[in-house]
């Protein structure tokens, strides 16, 4: 469906104009047309592809969508694929931002999210002497804004992974934790999926060859690059974090099933010595020493009392019991 269609000129808004009306304002010396579109259908984006003569191989992606973060450049043209990552619940919910940016045309299509642009285009507007900048700077704006966006999913995620970590020690259980850890590294690598790639593309829109519709703005395309290396730094760092907790909760699980091994084998041991004696003292042979003592089962029983006293002291000691 059609969000906005409004035409600039000089840095001020023009007017809302109509589909039909979008050839008329991109014959304009000066003027540039932004149009929004959200879960557009096949015909919707044939239909601008035709006002805007979008390249054929940028339009089937938009067609097919759930593309790999990029920025392909067709001539005069860019084509920018952005995914949008939402907190919602204990999710993350992925979409989608497809943006063709023209010498005077700028056509966003976003799929699967609520997040809109509202905000970005009443920025852009409050700065028209950077919207003299035209299409490029709106591309600048609307990227500014997806990976600003990414900061909230970032503290949410680092949030999440500290409770984690205070449960680890806290003597709850071990297989709910390490879900919950790897739970978290799903989270860390669809963000870093939307960054990665992003990073490398962004980072050639300035310095060097730079594209037609980005000359001028490569101060402000730094800086996103700048927050998209923050981004991947912390993630990496992040990624690190999940695994070392993983390693730690299995480390505490041997250690736990170590403590019971060990007071296994301390009452094994205080249980052997009385069996040992009875079992000596149980053979029935006829001439075995002290069978006819009046005194001889009180001293078996001091034995075990006294051995199994020495090993539980031991033991105790020894933190085995």
């Amino acid at each position: 469906m059609l969000v906005n269609c409004v035409a600039y000129q000089d840095g001020k808004k023009l007017t809302d104009i109509a589909q039909t009306a979008i050839h008329e304002y991109l014959a304009k010396p000066g003027c540039f047309v932004w149009v929004a579109l959200r879960d557009a259908s096949d015909p919707e984006i044939d239909e601008m592809a035709r006002e805007f003569h979008l390249h054929p191989l940028a339009v089937e992606d938009a067609h097919h969508g759930h593309q790999r973060p990029k920025i392909d450049e067709y001539g005069d043209q860019l084509f920018t694929v952005l995914h949008v990552v939402a907190v919602a619940g204990e999710e993350l919910r992925l979409g989608e931002v497809d943006i063709f940016t023209g010498p005077n045309f700028v056509l966003s299509v976003r799929n699967r999210t609520e997040q809109g642009f509202l905000g970005v285009r009443e920025r852009c507007e409050r700065e028209p002497e950077l919207l003299r900048h035209g299409s490029g700077y709106v591309l600048y704006a609307l990227m500014d804004a997806v990976v600003d966006r990414y900061f909230p999913v970032l503290d949410a995620i680092e949030t999440e992974l500290e409770a984690i970590e205070e449960r680890i020690f806290a003597n709850t259980s071990p297989r709910a934790n390490i879900e919950a850890l790897y739970y978290v590294k799903q989270k860390v690598a669809t963000l870093k999926h939307a960054t990665g790639p992003l990073m490398d593309s962004v980072g050639k829109l300035y310095g060097g060859r730079v594209p037609q519709v980005c000359q001028g703005m490569g101060e402000y395309f730094r800086d996103v690059y700048d927050h998209l290396v923050r981004l991947n730094q912390t993630l990496d760092a992040l990624r690190d974090t999940v695994a070392t907790a993983i390693q730690v909760n299995l480390a505490l699980i041997t250690i736990s099933e170590t403590e019971v091994t060990k007071r296994l084998a301390a009452w094994a041991a205080l249980l052997a010595v009385p069996t040992f004696i009875a079992s000596l003292y149980g053979m029935n042979f006829a001439n075995m020493p002290e069978l006819k003592w009046e005194y001889g089962y009180f001293m078996a029983l001091s034995l075990m009392a006294a051995f199994d006293y020495y090993l539980w002291y031991r033991f105790r000691k020894s933190g085995w019991l």
